[in-house]
Protein backbone atom coordinates (compact mmCIF):
# COMPACT_ATOMS: atom_id res chain seq x y z
CA UNK A 1 0.00 0.00 0.00
CA UNK A 2 1.12 3.63 -1.17
CA UNK A 3 0.74 6.11 1.48
CA UNK A 4 0.97 10.38 0.99
CA UNK A 5 1.14 13.24 2.77
CA UNK A 6 1.87 16.83 2.38
CA UNK A 7 1.08 19.15 -0.48
CA UNK A 8 2.20 19.29 -4.01
CA UNK A 9 1.53 21.58 -6.74
CA UNK A 10 3.35 25.11 -7.69
CA UNK A 11 1.62 27.04 -4.73
CA UNK A 12 2.62 24.87 -1.98
CA UNK A 13 6.33 26.39 -1.34
CA UNK A 14 8.04 25.22 1.80
CA UNK A 15 6.53 22.27 1.62
CA UNK A 16 7.08 18.47 -0.13
CA UNK A 17 4.59 15.85 -0.92
CA UNK A 18 5.71 12.55 0.21
CA UNK A 19 4.79 9.13 -1.26
CA UNK A 20 5.73 5.53 1.27
CA UNK A 21 5.73 2.19 0.44
CA UNK A 22 7.47 -0.50 2.83
CA UNK A 23 8.43 -3.52 1.05
CA UNK A 24 9.93 -7.03 2.16
CA UNK A 25 13.38 -6.71 0.59
CA UNK A 26 15.52 -4.33 -1.80
CA UNK A 27 16.49 -1.53 1.38
CA UNK A 28 15.34 2.04 0.86
CA UNK A 29 15.04 3.82 -1.85
CA UNK A 30 14.64 7.47 -2.23
CA UNK A 31 13.93 9.38 -4.90
CA UNK A 32 14.30 12.72 -4.22
CA UNK A 33 13.00 15.48 -6.74
CA UNK A 34 13.81 19.15 -5.71
CA UNK A 35 15.18 22.38 -7.14
CA UNK A 36 17.44 22.19 -4.76
CA UNK A 37 18.75 18.80 -4.96
CA UNK A 38 22.70 20.11 -5.60
CA UNK A 39 22.61 22.10 -2.56
CA UNK A 40 20.77 20.14 -0.13
CA UNK A 41 19.94 16.96 -1.49
CA UNK A 42 22.28 14.99 0.74
CA UNK A 43 21.11 16.33 3.84
CA UNK A 44 17.59 15.74 2.83
CA UNK A 45 18.18 11.97 2.04
CA UNK A 46 20.23 12.03 5.35
CA UNK A 47 17.92 13.06 7.53
CA UNK A 48 15.23 10.53 5.82
CA UNK A 49 17.24 7.98 6.22
CA UNK A 50 17.81 8.71 10.22
CA UNK A 51 13.57 9.23 10.31
CA UNK A 52 13.39 5.67 8.83
CA UNK A 53 16.41 3.94 10.69
CA UNK A 54 14.55 5.68 13.90
CA UNK A 55 11.23 3.63 13.00
CA UNK A 56 13.26 0.76 12.57
CA UNK A 57 11.96 0.51 8.81
CA UNK A 58 14.75 -1.60 6.24
CA UNK A 59 12.67 -1.78 3.45
CA UNK A 60 10.95 1.60 2.12
CA UNK A 61 10.51 3.12 -1.00
CA UNK A 62 10.19 6.65 -0.66
CA UNK A 63 9.45 9.71 -2.81
CA UNK A 64 9.84 12.73 -1.97
CA UNK A 65 8.54 15.96 -4.37
CA UNK A 66 10.44 18.80 -2.35
CA UNK A 67 9.58 22.81 -2.70
CA UNK A 68 12.03 24.04 -0.50
CA UNK A 69 10.26 22.48 2.68
CA UNK A 70 12.92 23.10 6.19
CA UNK A 71 14.02 20.02 8.00
CA UNK A 72 11.13 20.22 10.69
CA UNK A 73 8.67 19.90 7.44
CA UNK A 74 10.10 17.35 5.45
CA UNK A 75 10.64 15.11 9.33
CA UNK A 76 6.85 15.78 10.22
CA UNK A 77 5.22 14.64 6.35
CA UNK A 78 7.67 11.30 6.58
CA UNK A 79 6.68 10.68 10.14
CA UNK A 80 2.89 11.05 9.02
CA UNK A 81 3.06 9.04 6.27
CA UNK A 82 5.06 6.44 8.38
CA UNK A 83 2.31 6.30 10.99
CA UNK A 84 -0.34 5.19 8.45
CA UNK A 85 1.86 2.23 7.79
CA UNK A 86 2.32 1.31 11.09
CA UNK A 87 0.98 1.10 14.65
CA UNK A 88 3.82 2.71 16.94
CA UNK A 89 3.85 5.25 20.12
CA UNK A 90 7.28 6.55 19.36
CA UNK A 91 8.23 10.54 17.83
CA UNK A 92 11.08 11.33 16.04
CA UNK A 93 11.50 15.11 17.55
CA UNK A 94 13.96 17.53 16.46
CA UNK A 95 15.90 19.78 19.67
CA UNK A 96 14.00 22.15 20.23
CA UNK A 97 15.13 25.91 19.38
CA UNK A 98 16.27 27.39 22.97
CA UNK A 99 13.84 30.65 22.20
CA UNK A 100 10.53 28.24 22.36
CA UNK A 101 11.08 27.46 26.01
CA UNK A 102 9.68 30.64 26.98
CA UNK A 103 6.41 31.24 28.84
CA UNK A 104 3.70 33.70 28.34
CA UNK A 105 1.79 35.70 31.36
CA UNK A 106 -1.51 35.44 32.49
CA UNK A 107 -2.37 39.28 31.74
CA UNK A 108 -0.20 40.17 28.71
CA UNK A 109 -1.27 41.35 25.90
CA UNK A 110 -3.35 40.26 23.40
CA UNK A 111 -4.32 42.67 21.04
CA UNK A 112 -3.60 40.86 17.95
CA UNK A 113 -3.31 37.55 17.05
CA UNK A 114 -2.23 36.15 13.72
CA UNK A 115 -4.56 32.88 12.45
CA UNK A 116 -2.19 30.67 10.56
CA UNK A 117 -3.70 27.54 8.81
CA UNK A 118 -1.42 24.02 10.20
CA UNK A 119 -1.33 22.69 7.47
CA UNK A 120 1.05 24.89 5.83
CA UNK A 121 3.84 25.74 6.47
CA UNK A 122 4.79 28.44 3.77
CA UNK A 123 2.17 31.00 6.13
CA UNK A 124 4.05 29.96 9.21
CA UNK A 125 8.22 30.41 8.71
CA UNK A 126 8.27 34.27 8.43
CA UNK A 127 5.28 34.92 10.58
CA UNK A 128 6.89 36.35 14.08
CA UNK A 129 8.66 39.20 11.21
CA UNK A 130 4.98 41.01 11.48
CA UNK A 131 5.23 41.48 15.10
CA UNK A 132 1.49 39.77 16.59
CA UNK A 133 1.05 39.54 19.83
CA UNK A 134 0.32 35.92 19.64
CA UNK A 135 0.88 33.47 16.71
CA UNK A 136 -2.12 30.64 16.55
CA UNK A 137 -1.52 27.61 14.45
CA UNK A 138 -5.04 26.18 13.27
CA UNK A 139 -6.13 22.71 13.37
CA UNK A 140 -9.55 23.72 13.20
CA UNK A 141 -11.19 25.48 10.14
CA UNK A 142 -8.21 25.93 8.29
CA UNK A 143 -7.35 22.31 7.67
CA UNK A 144 -9.15 19.58 5.26
CA UNK A 145 -10.57 17.30 7.36
CA UNK A 146 -8.64 14.39 5.72
CA UNK A 147 -5.53 16.53 6.20
CA UNK A 148 -6.07 16.88 9.94
CA UNK A 149 -3.98 13.87 11.30
CA UNK A 150 -0.65 14.76 9.48
CA UNK A 151 -1.36 18.68 10.68
CA UNK A 152 -0.96 17.39 13.89
CA UNK A 153 2.92 16.37 13.57
CA UNK A 154 3.88 19.67 11.22
CA UNK A 155 2.14 21.56 14.25
CA UNK A 156 3.89 19.60 17.05
CA UNK A 157 7.19 20.05 14.52
CA UNK A 158 6.41 23.97 14.68
CA UNK A 159 5.80 24.29 17.78
CA UNK A 160 9.86 23.25 18.96
CA UNK A 161 12.07 24.20 15.62
CA UNK A 162 10.31 26.98 14.19
CA UNK A 163 11.46 30.65 15.51
CA UNK A 164 8.44 32.79 16.58
CA UNK A 165 10.55 35.51 17.24
CA UNK A 166 9.49 36.09 20.47
CA UNK A 167 5.44 36.10 20.35
CA UNK A 168 2.94 33.98 21.95
CA UNK A 169 2.71 30.53 20.67
CA UNK A 170 -1.21 29.27 20.51
CA UNK A 171 -2.95 26.34 18.71
CA UNK A 172 -6.70 26.05 18.48
CA UNK A 173 -7.42 22.64 18.59
CA UNK A 174 -10.75 21.35 16.98
CA UNK A 175 -13.99 21.14 18.85
CA UNK A 176 -13.97 18.88 21.64
CA UNK A 177 -13.89 16.21 22.11
CA UNK A 178 -11.73 15.42 18.77
CA UNK A 179 -9.93 18.15 20.07
CA UNK A 180 -8.64 16.35 23.24
CA UNK A 181 -6.37 14.38 20.90
CA UNK A 182 -4.62 17.53 19.84
CA UNK A 183 -3.38 17.95 23.39
CA UNK A 184 -1.22 14.80 22.90
CA UNK A 185 0.65 16.53 19.95
CA UNK A 186 1.35 20.48 21.37
CA UNK A 187 1.31 19.95 25.40
CA UNK A 188 4.77 18.46 25.78
CA UNK A 189 6.01 20.77 22.95
CA UNK A 190 5.51 23.93 24.76
CA UNK A 191 2.76 25.40 23.49
CA UNK A 192 1.65 29.17 25.48
CA UNK A 193 -2.24 28.84 24.99
CA UNK A 194 -4.47 26.74 23.65
CA UNK A 195 -7.78 28.19 21.64
CA UNK A 196 -11.24 25.38 22.49
CA UNK A 197 -13.29 26.15 19.64
CA UNK A 198 -17.25 26.15 19.58
CA UNK A 199 -16.85 26.04 23.68
CA UNK A 200 -20.39 25.85 25.12
CA UNK A 201 -19.70 24.92 28.69
CA UNK A 202 -17.61 25.32 31.71
CA UNK A 203 -17.57 21.58 31.63
CA UNK A 204 -15.87 21.34 27.87
CA UNK A 205 -12.71 23.30 29.65
CA UNK A 206 -13.06 20.98 32.49
CA UNK A 207 -12.06 18.19 30.11
CA UNK A 208 -9.52 20.20 28.62
CA UNK A 209 -7.28 20.53 31.89
CA UNK A 210 -7.61 17.24 32.74
CA UNK A 211 -5.99 16.36 29.64
CA UNK A 212 -3.47 18.99 29.88
CA UNK A 213 -2.46 17.47 33.44
CA UNK A 214 -2.80 14.25 32.21
CA UNK A 215 0.32 14.93 29.69
CA UNK A 216 2.06 17.13 31.60
CA UNK A 217 2.55 14.17 34.30
CA UNK A 218 3.55 11.71 31.57
CA UNK A 219 5.59 14.30 29.97
CA UNK A 220 7.20 15.96 32.73
CA UNK A 221 6.36 19.18 30.60
CA UNK A 222 4.61 21.61 33.69
CA UNK A 223 4.91 25.18 31.79
CA UNK A 224 1.69 26.74 32.19
CA UNK A 225 -0.89 26.49 29.74
CA UNK A 226 -3.61 29.35 29.39
CA UNK A 227 -6.70 28.62 27.57
CA UNK A 228 -9.04 30.94 25.28
CA UNK A 229 -12.77 29.42 24.64
CA UNK A 230 -13.82 30.52 21.73
CA UNK A 231 -17.68 31.21 21.99
CA UNK A 232 -19.27 30.74 18.67
CA UNK A 233 -23.00 29.99 19.25
CA UNK A 234 -26.40 31.30 20.90
CA UNK A 235 -25.53 28.61 23.62
CA UNK A 236 -21.76 29.68 24.20
CA UNK A 237 -23.12 33.35 24.68
CA UNK A 238 -25.67 32.40 27.00
CA UNK A 239 -23.05 30.74 29.28
CA UNK A 240 -20.19 32.84 28.66
CA UNK A 241 -19.95 33.68 32.68
CA UNK A 242 -19.94 30.10 33.44
CA UNK A 243 -17.06 29.41 30.67
CA UNK A 244 -15.08 32.57 32.26
CA UNK A 245 -14.82 31.62 35.40
CA UNK A 246 -14.45 27.75 34.54
CA UNK A 247 -11.08 27.33 35.76
CA UNK A 248 -7.90 29.51 36.78
CA UNK A 249 -5.93 29.51 33.29
CA UNK A 250 -8.62 30.46 31.46
CA UNK A 251 -7.27 34.14 30.15
CA UNK A 252 -9.66 35.67 27.77
CA UNK A 253 -12.57 34.46 25.62
CA UNK A 254 -13.02 35.12 22.13
CA UNK A 255 -16.62 35.33 19.99
CA UNK A 256 -16.46 33.90 16.42
CA UNK A 257 -19.01 35.98 14.69
CA UNK A 258 -18.96 33.54 11.83
CA UNK A 259 -20.37 30.91 13.28
CA UNK A 260 -22.57 32.49 15.85
CA UNK A 261 -24.63 34.44 13.05
CA UNK A 262 -24.53 31.44 11.78
CA UNK A 263 -25.98 29.88 14.43
CA UNK A 264 -29.02 32.55 14.74
CA UNK A 265 -29.32 32.02 10.71
CA UNK A 266 -28.61 35.46 10.13
CA UNK A 267 -26.04 37.34 7.94
CA UNK A 268 -23.05 39.30 9.53
CA UNK A 269 -22.79 42.62 8.79
CA UNK A 270 -20.19 45.66 9.35
CA UNK A 271 -22.61 47.54 11.79
CA UNK A 272 -22.63 44.11 13.96
CA UNK A 273 -25.99 44.87 15.20
CA UNK A 274 -26.72 41.71 14.84
CA UNK A 275 -24.13 40.56 17.43
CA UNK A 276 -24.37 43.75 19.58
CA UNK A 277 -26.14 41.26 22.67
CA UNK A 278 -23.60 38.50 21.84
CA UNK A 279 -20.59 40.77 22.43
CA UNK A 280 -21.74 42.86 25.28
CA UNK A 281 -22.50 39.62 26.96
CA UNK A 282 -19.36 38.15 26.90
CA UNK A 283 -17.15 41.34 27.53
CA UNK A 284 -19.40 41.97 30.60
CA UNK A 285 -18.21 38.16 31.84
CA UNK A 286 -15.29 38.97 31.40
CA UNK A 287 -14.98 41.84 33.18
CA UNK A 288 -16.29 40.78 35.99
CA UNK A 289 -13.73 37.78 36.45
CA UNK A 290 -10.88 39.86 35.11
CA UNK A 291 -9.91 38.42 32.14
CA UNK A 292 -9.44 39.81 28.68
CA UNK A 293 -12.66 39.72 26.03
CA UNK A 294 -11.14 39.47 22.45
CA UNK A 295 -13.36 40.19 19.62
CA UNK A 296 -13.73 37.96 16.02
CA UNK A 297 -12.01 38.07 13.25
CA UNK A 298 -12.72 40.74 10.55
CA UNK A 299 -13.02 38.97 7.32
CA UNK A 300 -12.44 41.37 4.57
CA UNK A 301 -8.95 41.31 4.13
CA UNK A 302 -8.89 44.64 1.38
CA UNK A 303 -11.31 46.99 3.31
CA UNK A 304 -8.72 48.94 6.04
CA UNK A 305 -11.17 51.66 6.26
CA UNK A 306 -14.18 49.18 7.41
CA UNK A 307 -11.34 46.96 9.85
CA UNK A 308 -10.17 50.74 11.30
CA UNK A 309 -14.17 51.66 11.78
CA UNK A 310 -14.90 48.24 13.67
CA UNK A 311 -11.94 48.53 15.71
CA UNK A 312 -13.00 51.73 17.09
CA UNK A 313 -16.37 50.42 17.51
CA UNK A 314 -14.78 47.13 19.37
CA UNK A 315 -12.79 49.18 21.54
CA UNK A 316 -15.71 51.44 22.59
CA UNK A 317 -17.42 48.30 23.70
CA UNK A 318 -15.03 46.98 25.90
CA UNK A 319 -12.77 44.39 23.61
CA UNK A 320 -9.06 44.51 24.28
CA UNK A 321 -7.98 43.13 21.11
CA UNK A 322 -9.42 40.70 18.15
CA UNK A 323 -8.16 38.18 15.61
CA UNK A 324 -6.15 38.97 11.84
CA UNK A 325 -6.08 36.72 9.34
CA UNK A 326 -3.60 38.82 7.69
CA UNK A 327 -0.61 40.51 8.61
CA UNK A 328 -1.58 43.54 6.71
CA UNK A 329 -3.91 43.68 9.40
CA UNK A 330 -2.01 43.53 12.19
CA UNK A 331 -0.88 46.96 12.33
CA UNK A 332 -4.54 49.14 11.77
CA UNK A 333 -5.72 46.53 14.95
CA UNK A 334 -2.81 47.25 17.01
CA UNK A 335 -2.56 51.13 16.21
CA UNK A 336 -6.81 51.90 16.72
CA UNK A 337 -6.58 49.54 19.95
CA UNK A 338 -3.84 51.52 21.28
CA UNK A 339 -5.18 54.89 23.57
CA UNK A 340 -5.22 57.99 21.01
CA UNK A 341 -3.36 61.01 22.37
CA UNK A 342 -6.75 62.38 24.12
CA UNK A 343 -7.19 59.67 26.08
CA UNK A 344 -3.43 59.35 26.92
CA UNK A 345 -3.30 63.57 27.66
CA UNK A 346 -7.07 62.92 30.05
CA UNK A 347 -4.94 59.73 31.92
CA UNK A 348 -2.11 61.28 32.78
CA UNK A 349 -4.30 64.83 34.36
CA UNK A 350 -6.24 62.04 36.02
CA UNK A 351 -3.32 59.91 37.79
CA UNK A 352 -1.04 63.33 38.62
CA UNK A 353 -4.68 64.31 40.46
CA UNK A 354 -4.90 61.47 42.83
CA UNK A 355 -0.90 61.26 43.39
CA UNK A 356 -1.57 65.49 44.13
CA UNK A 357 -4.40 65.11 46.27
CA UNK A 358 -2.92 61.65 48.30
CA UNK A 359 0.77 63.41 49.07
CA UNK A 360 -1.82 66.39 50.24
CA UNK A 361 -3.58 63.92 52.84
CA UNK A 362 -6.70 65.07 51.00
CA UNK A 363 -9.88 62.32 50.74
CA UNK A 364 -11.90 63.57 47.86
CA UNK A 365 -9.46 63.61 44.33
CA UNK A 366 -11.03 66.38 41.81
CA UNK A 367 -10.30 67.25 38.25
CA UNK A 368 -11.49 70.86 37.19
CA UNK A 369 -15.20 70.36 38.65
CA UNK A 370 -15.21 66.67 38.15
CA UNK A 371 -14.86 64.14 41.60
CA UNK A 372 -12.58 61.33 40.73
CA UNK A 373 -13.03 57.63 42.46
CA UNK A 374 -11.30 54.44 42.52
CA UNK A 375 -12.46 52.99 39.26
CA UNK A 376 -11.93 56.14 37.04
CA UNK A 377 -8.02 56.27 38.74
CA UNK A 378 -7.59 52.95 37.83
CA UNK A 379 -8.99 52.57 34.50
CA UNK A 380 -6.71 56.17 33.94
CA UNK A 381 -3.48 53.84 34.79
CA UNK A 382 -4.48 50.91 32.54
CA UNK A 383 -4.58 53.17 29.68
CA UNK A 384 -0.95 55.11 30.71
CA UNK A 385 0.35 51.41 31.42
CA UNK A 386 -1.06 49.99 27.72
CA UNK A 387 0.51 53.43 26.21
CA UNK A 388 3.80 52.89 27.90
CA UNK A 389 4.02 49.16 26.41
CA UNK A 390 2.99 50.20 23.01
CA UNK A 391 5.22 52.87 22.66
CA UNK A 392 2.97 55.32 22.49
CA UNK A 393 3.98 57.47 26.29
CA UNK A 394 7.24 57.46 27.24
CA UNK A 395 7.85 55.37 30.75
CA UNK A 396 8.88 58.02 32.29
CA UNK A 397 6.34 60.47 31.76
CA UNK A 398 5.94 61.78 35.44
CA UNK A 399 9.36 63.32 35.90
CA UNK A 400 8.82 64.93 32.06
CA UNK A 401 5.43 66.04 32.92
CA UNK A 402 7.06 67.78 36.27
CA UNK A 403 10.15 69.11 34.65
Amino acid sequence: MIVTTGNKGDKDRSDCFVSLKLTKSGGIQIDLQSKVKSLYGDSIVLLCKEVLKFFNLKHVILKIEDKGALPFVLAARLEAAIKKQIKTDKEFLLEMLPENINTSSFDQHRITRLYLPGNTPSLMINAGIHKPDGIILDLEDAVAVDKKNEARFLVRNALRNLNFMGVERMVRINQIPAGLEDLEYIIPHNVNLVLVPKCESADQLHKVNQRIVAIQKKSKMINPVWLMPIIESAMGVIKAFEIAQAADNVVAIAIGLEDYTADLGVNRTNEGIESLFARCQIINACKAVGIQAIDSVFSSVDDIEALKENVHKSKALGFEGMGCIHPRQIKVIRDNFAPNEKEIDNAKKIVIAFIKATEEGLGVVSLGSKMIDAPIVKRAQRIIDLAVSLGKLDINWKNQTNE
